[in-house]
């Protein structure tokens, strides 16, 4: 195949699909990834694509959100990693709320195993991964079924949560970004996802290094109520998100990086802490509406301050070594 049909087919599908991995392009159209690469820079020089680390999506910045089909076959690896350790941070008889998406979806197959869960979830695809499991509850909002992403979506599911306490929220979406916080592409999906966030006291963003730095349309989880990140550790080179993590540590988000150096090892690099040490702080669950780093006591109550991320050690992964630069 020539340069020019290689990108004229590269172009069609990031048209059709909003967003393609390397990967993908490289198997569709028969080449390796090196040369994907090369074709891909040059249709973003011409202002035809934007480049993403480990893939491309459509230009301009706001990014479309791909179907359930394409996103499946995105960061496969990295979406298994942070499944684990996310996992890791969920005790036996908690309540959690599970939102919509691919690695959410990872995560509740293994929350399967965890003994006397209950988990409110919109996502259909959650549920399903949770249907066989022994002593594991799963309680389903209402709401209109959103296809593309097997989702219940409305005011049907946002009356559903109305009422709702649990301890957390674990949550992804299309981009993640320290000026924005958590966004996604789609209106109804990201008001289901604002629901969600203020029925747990504390919020868990699932995010893979691709989406870091990435902005799309409606903003669901602000920066300052976003309690942890777990991601997984950015390539070498890719400094736009090296960069977007060190913001969100400054910002007072702790960052539990997937598959880094010395996971699953109990290396001395990271030292050895208990179980409750690695899930970090607990917190009161807050009231509808209430911000989670104002506690209730009135205007003169002191602000509950976040701790900086700290260095240690979580089953499968570490939290990163990332605190707020002084200023």
């Amino acid at each position: 195949m020539f340069a020019a049909e290689r990108r004229q087919l590269i172009l069609e599908m990031v048209r059709a699909n909003g967003a393609v991995s390397l990967r993908e392009l490289a198997r569709v159209v028969q080449t390796s990834e090196v040369t994907v690469r090369r074709d891909v820079r040059a249709l973003e020089a011409e202002g035809l694509l934007d480049r993403r680390h480990g893939g491309a999506v459509l230009p301009g910045g706001f990014t479309r959100e791909s179907g359930f089909p394409q996103k499946s076959h995105l960061a496969t690896a990295e979406k298994t990693a942070i499944a684990d350790l996310a996992a890791s941070f969920v005790e036996e008889g908690e309540a959690i709320v599970v939102g919509a998406g691919t690695t959410t979806q990872e995560l509740a197959r293994r929350l399967a195993r965890v003994p006397g869960l209950t988990v409110v979830t919109n996502s259909l695809l959650v549920a399903q991964a949770l249907a066989h499991a022994n002593r594991v509850e799963v309680v389903m909002t209402g709401g209109t079924l959103r296809g593309s992403n097997y989702a219940l979506v409305g005011s049907g599911a946002e009356q559903s949560l109305q009422g709702l306490r649990v301890s957390r929220a674990f949550l992804s979406g299309s981009g993640l970004t320290a000026e924005r916080g958590l966004s996604t592409s789609n209106m109804l999906s990201a008001s289901v996802d604002r629901a969600l966030v203020q029925a747990a006291g504390e919020v868990v963003v699932l995010a893979d290094h691709t989406k870091l730095g990435s902005d799309t349309m409606f903003q669901t989880v602000p920066t300052d109520v976003i309690t942890r990140l777990v991601t997984d550790e950015p390539p070498g080179h890719d400094d736009r998100a090296a960069t977007e993590l060190q913001a969100l540590a400054d910002q007072g988000v702790q960052i539990a990086v997937a598959g880094g150096p010395g996971a699953g090892q109990g290396s001395g690099q990271l030292g050895a802490e208990s179980a409750a040490d690695r899930r970090g702080p607990r917190r009161d669950v807050p009231l509808p509406g209430q911000r989670r780093n104002h506690p209730p006591g009135g205007a003169g109550s002191a602000p509950q301050l976040r701790p900086a991320a700290t260095l240690s050690e979580a089953p499968g992964g570490r939290v990163a070594d990332l605190a707020p630069r002084r200023r």
